[in-house]
């Protein structure tokens, strides 16, 4: 009898614990979803869809990669060697 009493405790004590891994998952999901809603909001601000956003990237990209030429082509070659 004390075998069955020793499983039903070990039972309990495995659902207790595979319940609260439950609340935390769901708990986990609920804030994972909030990020996703906060950040497509963010997109639609920006006037970006989540479709066009490699697009977007690589744009971004390119124009940060012609601004640093374009700066850099201002700068006085010999300022730039002789640091």
């Amino acid at each position: 009898m004390k075998h069955v009493e020793q499983d039903l405790t070990t039972m309990r004590k495995a659902i207790d614990k595979a319940r609260d891994m439950r609340y935390r998952a769901e708990a986990k999901l609920e804030e994972l979803e909030n990020q996703r809603t906060r950040l497509l909001n963010e997109l639609e601000d920006l006037g970006v869809s989540p479709d066009s956003l490699d697009d977007e990237i690589n744009r971004l990209e390119r124009e940060i990669e012609q601004s640093l030429n374009d700066t850099w082509a201002l700068i006085p070659r010999e300022l730039i060697n002789n640091e």
